[in-house]
């Protein structure tokens, strides 16, 4: 059964990737562009060709090659391809199968065939590039799976992964205190334990492929189950120091103050979820430049599976901390960056965090470019991706409506083209 499953998902992809298409020239005419700057343009038009963007601008003063294909767009919005930084296409909602089941239970491969439609999916829901934050037990899965993709042989977004993540000996999942001592269970990140260890885990990964490290500054660890910081000081300023001086950057998982704080001046270079943050550690974060990423939709997704929490009621404790702490961190000038923890709810669906950054203050521009802009700058891909400028990537979405005006907009999808190759069309 279960190899019968396998092989119609796979010849699903294919199927998927089949209708992919690219043309030498390119014209999209759509009834409006916004370039990831300012307000969106009426009547403009986007030539691609070889992949890259050729021009932008008004409809009638562009100079269109003889045989260009034409494609228009009428009454939809052209934007740059969408960017979630907080991604982990190697898991499923918790309400399908749990984490631990997930880690323990589920195949290496079959969760890697998996990880090919979660990527299908992202990519058609307009998001084209994806920082993934960790295999959660599945090794180095990310690395074949950002290959397979940048290969052609499955489509999906432009992937920066991080492996394995690190994490502080007996401090992740599976818990330990769940299961017989005498097994040896299989990890969701590696251990680690003191500065040498530290620095080995950071090297062993980046030799392995990792764009980015991922680090859990903290963890449910306290005796009641409470999240404590889980690295000494010395621990994280020499992991940030051997990740920077490899040319990596540092993501950190850090929910409470004394976790971001920490991680913080260790010079990390963003923090994920920070839901206890004090007023204190933000400002830190923004005299540091540190990019924080809010994981709006974490909360909100986990309050459905496990408290029963229905959309539009009461919120339930923990969305109100990730709340206060989004709205505190734009409060205090933090840099806001877009990024989900997708896998934790549907891959595809990944406009949710979107709809809560509006929904908590931002305004649909500022959170378009949250997902474009600022995202790209994150990755130091700010001269290639996340606008619609001539020379820039053609990554670009088209969505009925305007999205600069209705967040809501991004569910109407209507174009989606990676590196001038159409993965979704009218």
């Amino acid at each position: 059964m279960k190899l019968k499953r396998l092989a119609v998902l796979f010849s699903a992809l294919i199927g998927i990737y089949s209708s992919a298409s690219a043309a030498a020239d390119t014209l999209l005419s759509p009834a409006r562009v916004w370039t990831g700057e300012g307000q969106a343009h009426a009547n403009w038009a986007v030539l691609i060709s070889g992949g890259k963007i050729a021009a932008v601008g008004p409809a009638d003063k562009l100079n269109i090659p003889a045989g260009a294909e034409r494609i228009d767009l009428p009454d939809a919005t052209l934007i740059p391809g969408l960017m979630d930084l907080h991604s982990h296409v190697l898991l499923h909602p918790y309400n399908e199968t749990s984490w631990d089941d997930q880690v323990l239970k589920e195949s290496v491969e079959y969760r890697t065939l998996l990880a090919a439609r979660h990527a299908a999916a992202t990519l058609q829901a307009g998001f084209t590039t994806l920082r993934d934050l960790g295999t959660e037990g599945a090794l180095y899965a990310d690395v074949a799976i950002k290959k397979a993709i940048n290969d052609g042989v499955i489509p999906g977004p432009r992937l920066f992964i991080a492996t394995r993540a690190i994490v502080a000996s007996g401090s992740y999942g599976p818990s330990p205190r769940s299961y017989r001592d005498d097994v040896d269970l299989p990890r969701g990140a590696q251990e680690v334990t003191g500065i040498d260890e530290v620095v080995r885990a950071v090297r062993e990964q980046g030799a392995r492929g990792a764009d980015w490290i991922k680090v859990y500054a903290d963890y449910r660890t306290g005796v009641d189950g409470s999240s404590r910081a889980t690295f000494t000081q010395a621990e994280l300023n020499a992991l940030v120091q051997t990740a920077h001086e490899s040319g990596r950057k540092v993501a950190a998982h850090a929910s409470t103050d004394e976790g971001m704080r920490r991680a913080t001046l260790a010079g990390v270079d963003t923090i994920e979820h920070g839901y206890g943050g004090s007023e204190a550690t933000f400002k830190l974060m923004a005299e540091k430049h540190v990019v924080y990423f809010p994981t709006l939709t974490a909360p909100e997704a986990t309050s459905e599976y496990f408290q029963k929490y229905q959309r539009g009621g009461a919120p339930t404790p923990s969305m109100q901390a990730a709340a206060r702490a989004f709205q505190l961190a734009r409060k205090l000038g933090v840099t806001i960056g877009n990024g989900s923890d997708v896998g934790v709810f549907a891959h595809g669906d990944n406009a949710r965090e979107l709809e809560w950054l509006v929904r908590l203050g931002m305004t649909p521009v500022e959170a378009l470019r949250a997902a474009t802009v600022v995202n790209a700058a994150v990755l130091q891909q700010g001269s290639a991706l996340g606008q619609i400028r001539e020379g820039y990537w053609a990554d670009v979405v088209a969505v009925q409506g305007d999205p600069t005006q209705d967040i809501g907009a991004l569910r109407q999808v209507k174009l989606v083209m990676k590196g001038g190759t159409i993965f979704h069309r009218p």
